[in-house]
């Protein structure tokens, strides 16, 4: 069991503000461009969530159902032995959660500078020096104090609803108005270029990014009081909530902005803002980077205990899996994915990740829920506190296999690049896991050296996510 017994998360926080981060003020963006038409945007808008929905309440039987923190990781590694948990637990240390860090991280710089350098985008040097002092912040702050940590991540889940509200009601007001020329279904489904079913299938993964985190209150489910209850009630909450709420921004959006506004935009709500505020519009980039700072805080938080419990099964190097004895924080693993997270903030750019990212983390979700038909099948008389109806599973695998098939064919080079990534860790599994009998001298180099590990793994960081974005 976790130790970090101290102060319990907040559930219906934590999940609604690890979901909501910086994907609804950068993602309307690809969504359009990849749709087509405003009223085809929408349409898939609230079907990612209800996807989201139907991922979410399998999640919720596998998190009570095998109790361990580690969401995805711990599930398939319970489910299909280890050498497919270790894929997942590679792909994500590696790439999927550094790489989100800093998207999320970049966003809140572009935000914070936009109004200091409002004709122009902001330099390169100053928005990935902001975003690696946001990070070393709240670093600091979740390395220091649990409590600490889990304030501020209810202090700006309220903010980031706050931010949004702003825009829905702006947006609402503009429509009163009468300013919905764009959004009446004559020109909400009017084509710029009909989509191709690749094209869709990308502009799902674009919404997918904006509903990315729905699944991260099982990587602390054995910090969560009562999991059996509060697990699934926050999901039945934040699910439908960040639904309601991510259609009706998209809303305000096009109310205010024609598809040629919000495509040439660098920062959609700053536009916003500018268009609809006047000189209030300054509030626009203070409330988006208030709600990418609380998603920055809710990834660390979640990532590292990803790190402590591959660590704890013994699939990455025993230092990650050590908890400060005073503060009863994994500093280790938090530094991990800050560090890790830094190197691929000087390499990588925002908009180009994106697609990448998503297919990652689809095909991860895919093999978890693929494993809960497999554990009922395997199982079948195991004590299941929640147990979905079988047509859940299976619906939400129908779809990702559409998704992930059209995806690959549409990119072929970002999707491929995420699944070398995921396979290198074949031989590293076998030589550092499974191959039980090392020579002593190995042993003995790690025990005298144990940052080493360490140390490989950074490297593997390094050279992952500098090949990486160069491919897509």
């Amino acid at each position: 069991m976790l130790i970090f017994h101290k102060n319990r998360p907040n559930t219906f926080s934590l999940s609604t503000g690890n979901i909501i981060g910086s994907g609804i003020f950068i993602s309307p963006k690809g969504v359009l461009e990849h749709s087509g038409s405003v009223g085809l945007a929408l349409i898939v808008w609230i079907l990612g969530g209800c996807i989201a929905a139907l991922g979410s309440l399998c999640y919720a039987e596998l998190g009570v159902t095998i109790p361990k923190s580690g969401g995805d990781y711990s599930y398939v590694t319970e489910i299909f032995g280890g050498l497919v948990g270790f894929l997942l637990l590679w792909s994500a240390v590696l790439i999927m959660y550094p790489t989100t860090l800093a998207v999320i991280a970049l966003t809140f710089s572009n935000y914070v500078l936009q109004p200091v350098f409002p004709d122009c985008v902001p330099p390169y040097m100053a928005t990935r020096l902001l975003s690696t002092v946001c990070l070393l912040f709240l670093t600091w702050v979740n390395c220091s104090s649990v409590r600490l940590a889990t304030r501020i991540q209810d202090v700006f889940t309220v903010g980031k609803l706050a931010a949004l509200g702003l825009i829905i009601v702006v947006g609402l007001v503009q429509i009163c108005k009468g300013n919905y020329e764009g959004l009446t279904p004559q020109v909400a489904f009017e084509f710029s270029t009909t989509p191709s079913v690749g094209q869709i299938a990308l502009a799902f993964l674009q919404a997918s990014f904006a509903f990315s985190g729905w699944n991260f209150l099982n990587y602390v489910t054995e910090e969560v009081v009562e999991p059996r209850r509060n697990l699934p009630r926050a999901i039945y909450i934040s699910i439908p909530l960040v639904t309601f709420v991510y259609t009706l921004t998209n809303i305000a959006y096009f109310s205010a902005m024609s598809p040629e506004e919000l495509l040439s935009s660098n920062a959609v709500a700053v536009t916003f803002g500018e268009k609809l505020l006047g000189m209030f519009s300054v509030i626009m980039p203070i409330s988006v980077a208030l709600s990418t700072f609380g998603g920055i805080n809710g990834y660390l938080f979640t990532s590292s205990r990803l790190c402590f419990s591959g660590a704890r099964e013994g699939h990455l190097p025993s230092l990650l899996a050590m908890i400060h004895f005073k503060n009863c924080t994994p500093i280790p693993a938090l530094l991990c994915c800050c560090t890790a997270t830094i190197v691929i903030l000087c390499i990588g750019e925002t908009h180009n990740l994106i697609n990448y990212v998503s297919f990652i983390n689809y095909l991860s979700y895919g093999v978890t829920i693929a494993g809960l038909l497999y554990y009922r099948w395997k199982k079948p008389k195991l004590y299941r506190p929640i147990k979905v109806n079988l047509l859940v599973p299976i619906t939400y695998l129908m779809f990702w296999a559409l998704l992930l098939g059209f995806s690959l064919y549409s990119e072929p080079v970002v999707c491929g690049v995420g699944l070398v990534i995921m396979l290198t860790g074949v031989p590293v599994y076998f030589l550092g896991v499974h191959w039980k009998a090392k020579p002593k001298c190995i042993y003995d180099f790690i025990g005298e050296c144990p940052l080493e590990s360490c140390k490989y793994m950074l490297v593997l960081v390094i050279l992952a996510s500098f090949f990486a974005p160069h491919y897509i």
